[in-house]
């Protein structure tokens, strides 16, 4: 079978997005969570290292607040409701991993979707900008899906294969990312789209991810952009 779609995460598997989330993400705490400041300022928010290490040792944004950073379950709530329009604000810009556009290019003659808790308008931004917008039919964002509807619920998958294809009726799809929760949403995709669908999973290792320590793995491992070339060349 050939791939009928290529879905993927943004943040951490498209595009760099460490320095900016950051700094979003201090913007926030300052308004909604004040007491986390000097001393009790979140360890995790001081480096890129550090911030990788907490993103990828939380299973989903909300225990990242939470267990990491240090808000209470309402703050939580808050900040994650001012998230989308600070991504608006924030002028920091974000890189594609060096290696993307070619990767994109390559398999342009796919369809290609992004599955993603960042804001679409900005997502379609970036990918405009480095022109490898055209093979992206279909970019599901923060704003099209409910907090209880976000990864690793399929909701998100389903919503981004019925607008590439108008259905969900698709034999073989790729998705890429680089967070454990999006290998468990690969695995709920393919429970509820059934038998008839298969869902390939690859990790975006090349973030600094470590698959190997994860309790659902994937299918594929890509510990350098150019795998994915490989990877991907095998069902297209």
């Amino acid at each position: 079978m050939k791939l009928d779609a290529i879905l993927w995460d943004y943040d951490g598997t498209l595009v760099n997005s460490v320095p900016k989330n950051i700094d979003i993400t201090k913007n926030i705490l300052s308004i909604v969570a004040p007491h986390l400041t000097g001393d009790n300022f979140p360890k995790y928010l001081l480096t890129e290292d550090l911030y990788r290490e907490a993103n990828h040792g939380a299973k989903n944004w909300q225990e990242l607040y939470v267990d990491y950073y240090g808000l209470s379950h309402d703050e939580m709530l808050v900040a994650g409701g001012m998230w989308a329009e600070h991504q608006e604000k924030n002028q920091i810009e974000v890189v594609l991993f060096d290696g993307i556009c070619d990767v994109v290019e390559q398999f342009s003659h796919l369809n290609h979707g992004i599955c993603s808790q960042n804001s679409r308008t900005n997502i379609r931004r970036v990918l405009s900008d480095n022109g490898i917008d055209s093979p992206f039919k279909a970019i599901v964002g923060y704003e099209e899906v409910s907090t209880g509807h976000q990864k690793p619920h399929p909701f998100g998958g389903i919503k981004c294969l019925e607008s590439i294809h108008g259905h969900t009726n698709s034999e073989l799809v790729m998705y890429i990312g680089d967070h454990e929760a999006d290998t468990k949403f690969a695995r709920n995709l393919q429970l509820e789209l059934g038998d008839k669908t298969k869902i390939i999973s690859v990790a975006a290792a090349y973030s600094r991810s470590n698959p190997e320590s994860w309790a659902v793995k994937p299918d594929y491992v890509a510990h350098n952009v150019k795998d994915l070339l490989s990877i991907i060349g095998k069902y297209a």
